[in-house]
């Protein structure tokens, strides 16, 4: 049995007709002043065990780290995840863990060490939001953060770039380039198919 359910609100809200097209960029708000997707994960907060989820489910695990009042989290869930090739990507390739940067839910760390969402980002040097760790398939098991995460977006990044972000730890790319050279690569590509990519 699962450790976990996705939200519903999303479904139940598009069923009742409370969400148009028109509407898709509007995000909800929780009672925590974060923006909430229907994707996001109803998690335990036990860091190890969700990417062990992840992991049979064949996917990767993302941490999301954002803050009530921050505008670029706003423009994170107004824009990004306003993109279906976005969202979708994630869909299929991550598993999503919404934390508070200045929250006081108790985290149990990949090291087994338990504590509140503000000390873990204290631990993992997050100081910007919104910032995305992500965190392979193949890494399940890892027995600290450095084992487990492959690759992090600190702050916000546009969608193009998040995009990039996403596909470089999801293909393995992470593993045999930085991702400045990974971005190179994928410039040359669309260049040579003619295609000027929306960047910004």
């Amino acid at each position: 049995m699962k450790r976990r359910d996705f939200f519903a609100f999303g479904a139940a809200a598009a069923a009742a007709g409370m969400i148009s097209s028109r509407a898709r960029a509007e995000t909800i708000v929780g009672d925590d002043g974060l923006h909430k997707q229907p994707f996001f994960l109803d998690s335990f907060l036990e860091l190890g065990a969700d990417l062990e989820d992840a992991a049979a489910e064949g996917k990767g695990l993302i941490a999301l780290f954002e803050q009530r009042g921050c505008p670029y989290c706003r423009e994170l869930h107004q824009v990004n995840f306003a993109r279906t090739e976005i969202t979708d990507f994630i869909q299929a390739h991550f598993l999503v863990v919404q934390l508070d940067l200045w929250g006081a839910r108790a985290v149990l760390d990949f090291d087994g060490e338990e504590m509140e969402e503000r000390q873990l980002a204290q631990k993992w040097f997050v100081n910007f939001t919104p910032t995305q760790v992500l965190f392979p398939a193949e890494n399940a098991g890892a027995s600290d953060l450095r084992q487990a995460e492959a690759f992090r977006l600190p702050g916000y990044f546009k969608p193009f770039h998040h995009l990039s972000g996403l596909e470089y730890v999801a293909t393995g790319a992470y593993r045999d380039q930085p991702f400045q050279r990974y971005l190179q690569d994928k410039f040359a590509e669309l260049e040579a198919q003619g295609i000027d990519p929306d960047v910004w």
